[in-house]
């Protein structure tokens, strides 16, 4: 009798027979329609059926295949397995980063998501990635640890204009080391004063930066050094539930932050 690897195998090392199977478990195929499909050759295809009904996989209906019970049981387990390898390829580099202690998140709903990473030629790709999204959000929540000086300006010119609504959870130190500028302090100021916006604050601190705008949910991911390594957005239904849910929980759990709170700042 086979092993279970051996059979892992059987079918990894070719790309044919996982996408025959494959389709052959979402219903009946001729021989040609499963060539045409696959882009396999007849006498490949033809090696490939017979190992299928030797294995029980597949079984004739008429000029046709279909896959068995056991088959479809197969092939959902490959279906699976590749997309949770190819959803751990695109996270692989930065993976590192992922505070995945602060994620109730599956991280196969990150298969589809947009990773932005610095490059060479563009070392602050991440941070421009969020400010593409800020400068075309109407509604952006956000919980995170960080606030940094380009997004403020960002959103407070937007709300300033009343192209949007802002509402943000921030740990004390993130307030606090705006607070201690003067430029910044007076844009954070003119903020939390805006009747387009409303900032909380946690002493617990938040351990995770998250933005929500509009749809999009943007994870942004920092090294222990806090220096910005990726930018993770996606519109997937299940991220952006978490990510709304938790929002909520940090707003709950948050104190107001009032303009009285810059008041003897000079």
């Amino acid at each position: 009798m086979e092993s279970a690897l051996e059979e892992i195998e059987f079918l990894a090392l070719s790309e044919n027979r996982v996408d025959a199977l494959a389709l052959l478990a979402e219903g009946r195929r001729t021989r040609s329609e499963l060539a045409e499909a696959t882009g396999a050759s007849q006498a490949t295809l033809g090696r490939i059926l017979r190992d299928f009904e030797e294995r029980s996989w597949i079984g004739r209906d008429g000029d046709a295949y279909v896959a068995t019970a056991t088959g479809r049981l197969v092939a959902a387990g490959m279906t699976e397995l590749r997309e949770i390898l190819e959803t751990e390829l695109r996270l692989r580099e930065v993976v590192d980063y992922l505070p995945t202690h602060a994620m109730d998140v599956d991280l196969r709903r990150l298969a589809d998501a947009t990773i932005t990473q610095p490059t060479q030629m563009r070392p602050n790709a991440p941070l421009s990635r969020l400010l593409e999204l800020l400068r075309e959000g109407e509604e952006v929540r956000t919980f995170s640890h960080a606030f940094n000086e380009q997004t403020l300006t960002v959103v407070e010119d937007r709300t300033a204009a009343g192209e949007q609504r802002f509402e943000g959870v921030f740990s004390r130190r993130a307030i606090d080391a705006l607070a201690g500028e003067s430029a910044l302090r007076d844009r954070l100021r003119s903020l939390v004063a805006s009747d387009q916006a409303e900032l909380r604050v946690r002493d617990e601190g938040v351990p995770i930066a998250v933005m929500i705008v509009d749809d999009v949910v943007c994870l942004l991911l920092r090294d222990d050094s806090g220096v910005l390594r990726a930018a993770i957005d996606t519109d997937d239904p299940a991220v952006r539930s978490w990510a709304r849910d938790t929002y909520e929980d940090y707003w709950q759990a948050a104190d107001p932050l009032e303009v009285d709170a810059f008041a003897s700042e000079s």
